[in-house]
């Protein structure tokens, strides 16, 4: 099912109406044929799941979807979550990176660099080299690696006004990094849907007003599921 955009008010929607969730059995059948048995989350508080509930919708995050759609397709899936928020991506590299290549994943996923863009002075050339790294070694092992981009809560009118500009450029700018490292090592990216209305929507942030709440994270996991069924699956 493609990406729909909803005129409907968030405050109106519930799991089993939202057009941009997916009902776990989709999110399944997408995933049939999945040859993952191991997955490994690593990254800040993206990776770990931070969020607030939502009347209507399951208190789960993003990984937790994926990993929900994944074990209905290999009911015997061993998952670890390493996600710490308020790490920076070299901090990831540091402390997750090696428990995650101890577990032995076969699919990993990466979400880190938020904190590092949130900072006054946004280093993006460590973040690449971090980045990197993470996927890289991953990536010998053997393992599929997808990256993640993050929504730009700006389009949603978020942020301090005097620097909803610089947040819009470095979020877009560490979105790219994201992308162009995982392309160099033949990974997955999960595109954010700039241009998508659910996207630009306050209702799908906690009350933060930084964090993603339980129906950002539903919206989440559906470009998720959908990034891997069309990268590793499709021609199945």
């Amino acid at each position: 099912m493609p990406l729909s955009g909803t005129s409907l008010s968030s405050t109106s929607l519930s799991e089993w109406t939202d057009p941009d969730v997916l009902p776990a059995a989709e999110a399944a059948a997408l995933l049939a044929g999945a040859p993952w048995t191991r997955l490994a989350t690593l990254g800040d508080s993206v990776a770990e799941g931070v969020r607030e509930p939502v009347p209507g919708y399951r208190d789960l995050s993003w990984a937790d979807r994926v990993e929900e759609a994944l074990r209905a397709v290999t009911p015997g899936l061993a998952a670890l979550n390493l996600g710490r928020r308020d790490r920076v991506a070299a901090q990831v590299a540091a402390e997750q990176l090696g428990p995650a290549l101890d577990f032995g994943p076969d699919l990993a996923i990466v979400a880190a660099g938020g904190n590092d863009m949130l900072r006054p002075h946004f280093n993006a050339d460590e973040v690449r080299r971090e980045l990197t790294s993470i996927v890289s070694a991953l990536r010998t092992t053997g393992a599929d690696v997808v990256t993640i981009g993050l929504f730009d809560l700006t389009a949603a009118g978020l942020g301090p006004v005097r620097y909803r500009e610089v947040m819009s450029a470095r979020t877009r700018q560490l979105n790219d990094i994201a992308a162009e490292v995982a392309a160099a090592h033949d990974a997955c990216h999960v595109a954010t849907p700039y241009d998508h209305p659910t996207a630009a929507d306050p209702g799908i942030y906690s009350t933060d007003r930084l964090h993603l709440n339980a129906r950002g994270h539903a919206f989440a996991a559906a470009n998720t599921v959908r990034a891997l069924a069309t990268r590793y699956l499709a021609s199945e």
